[in-house]
């Protein structure tokens, strides 16, 4: 496998080896013991799926509070997506910036967001399927979302929303500011 660092320390893509020939391809998603040698040694507790049925559908800015937070290896299954990892890290020297990355069925990239971050992603076609793995369990109570516009972040969704209005949960449609939001995420300092 080979791993890609990002601008922000410890969000890595990861793209797996995929063998094929004639009668298709195989690749192995996931071994803690391969990921453990390239510094993700999480214990994953749970495997989420979303669907999304149209193309600009948005979601997130979306994460658990501490002590609930979740880290999360991401990756799609059908479809394409640009995956959004923010830090919320209050202290960090990344505070505020984000990750965007390109993550298709065929091109079989995943990326590892650590715990402390936010996330979301655009679909940019039909018909997306996404899987997640988690090393904490979901609680209502520690959820938390992040305006996708927010100002003060300044996610550049570009030409990729290309004018049109991204189809976007009630939920999301409610979000907060940055600002506003309850995140309680403090940087620890390096591990």
């Amino acid at each position: 496998m080979k791993v890609i660092e990002t601008e922000i320390k410890d969000v890595k893509i990861i793209e797996p080896k995929v063998f094929g020939d004639a009668r298709g391809w195989f690749m192995e998603s996931y071994s803690y013991e391969k990921y453990c040698q390239i510094g993700i040694c999480n214990k994953f507790v749970q495997d989420n799926m979303s669907y999304s049925q149209v193309k600009g559908t948005l979601r997130g800015i979306h994460f658990q509070n501490d002590p609930y937070s979740q880290a999360k290896l991401v990756r799609v299954i059908k479809g394409e997506v640009i995956d959004v990892a923010v830090d919320l890290r209050r202290g960090s020297k990344s505070y505020k910036k984000w990750v965007a990355v390109k993550l298709t069925a065929d091109n079989h990239r995943q990326l590892y967001i650590p715990a402390g971050f936010g996330h979301g992603f655009l679909t940019l076609t039909n018909d997306v399927e996404f899987e997640y793995k988690v090393d904490n369990y979901y609680n209502k109570e520690s959820e938390g979302s992040i305006k996708y516009d927010d100002e003060e972040i300044n996610i550049n969704w570009g030409s990729l929303l290309a004018g049109i209005e991204p189809v976007l949960s009630e939920k999301d449609k409610k979000a907060n500011s940055l600002v506003e939001s309850n995140h309680n995420f403090i940087y620890k300092g390096d591990k």
